[in-house]
């Protein structure tokens, strides 16, 4: 009986970390911390600070009232605009080849062949992106001139520009279908075969099994992604500042001529802007980790 008990103390004993532990495990987020509180906290505390002030430092809603100016209203709606479309094409396109390089019974370098090519292309962004776009598919790029020479087709001619809304919205798509193709391969894995075997065996056709079994556990997850990139689009500066040299009214653009431009030259109406981002940037993400949590509970 003792030495049964002497046992259960020692196991015990061993299962339960030591403080040194405990305070070790600690330190290793300690720069995860320091990070946030430096380049997130501490910068968006000063945002909020600065939104309330004018620029001799006394406290003012001006700066949100003129939020509502139809220049400033036309930014948020345009930015909107961007990110939705970026998004529902980033989702259809990203989710069909994650499955057809999941599910779709092709050779398996394909599939890792897919993930490192997602893994670059979704950090490719900004002016390199700009600039191989420009290369590419701008008046004078790569494929413009194709077209021109071997077809006869000008395509600036018949309507297309990178420099609008469309070509702005293409170019986000290098970046934004590769993120998708990250987020949604876990939940595709997490299918499992039994499911649709089970399906066919009670006598459901493909289009069923999508309608009754598959959508419903991958919707949520298929949400969240949508609303990740989403936030991912409405983020982006450098990508569209270097295409379209400003000539858009984004946010983000707004922000950057509100803080250092020299006519539209006002720091505190900036603040109050980036506020206005920041929060749909964290009601976003709130959104995308709620609806993955809500796939995870079928998917584990």
């Amino acid at each position: 009986m003792v030495d049964k008990v002497l046992e259960k103390n020692a196991k015990q004993s061993a299962a339960r970390p030591r403080k040194w532990e405990v305070n070790l495990k600690w330190l290793g987020v300690v720069p995860f911390f320091i990070f946030s509180l430096l380049f997130l906290i501490l910068p968006s505390f000063n945002l909020l600070i600065g939104s309330f002030q004018d620029e001799a430092g006394n406290v003012t809603l001006a700066n949100i009232g003129n939020l509502f100016q139809p220049f400033i209203f036309n930014s948020y709606w345009l930015s909107i605009q961007v990110s939705a479309v970026t998004a529902l094409g980033g989702v259809i396109f990203g989710f069909g080849l994650a499955y057809a390089s999941i599910r779709g019974g092709l050779p398996s370098w394909i599939r890792g062949g897919l993930m490192t090519f997602s893994g670059v292309a979704s950090n490719f962004a900004g002016i390199p992106l700009a600039f191989a776009f420009i290369a590419t598919l701008g008046r004078t790029g790569f494929i413009t001139m194709l077209f021109k020479n071997v077809l006869g087709l000008n395509l600036y001619d018949a309507g297309f520009s990178l420099y609008t809304f469309w070509g702005l919205s293409l170019t986000y798509m290098y970046f934004q279908f590769p993120l998708m193709v990250l987020i949604i391969a876990p939940a595709i894995d997490g299918l499992k075969r039994q499911w649709r075997e089970a399906a066919e065996n009670l006598g459901a056709n493909s289009f069923q099994y999508w309608r009754y079994v598959a959508f419903p556990i991958l919707g949520p997850a298929l949400l969240g992604a949508g609303v990740l990139l989403f936030g991912n689009a409405f983020g982006a500066y450098a990508t569209a500042f270097a295409l379209t040299g400003g000539t858009l009214n984004l946010v983000p653009i707004q922000i950057g001529a509100q803080i250092r431009g020299d006519v539209l030259h006002n720091p505190n109406l900036g603040y109050a802007l980036a506020m206005g981002m920041v929060v749909i940037m964290a009601v976003s993400i709130g959104i995308s980790m709620l609806l993955q949590r809500r796939t995870a509970r079928w998917l584990q």
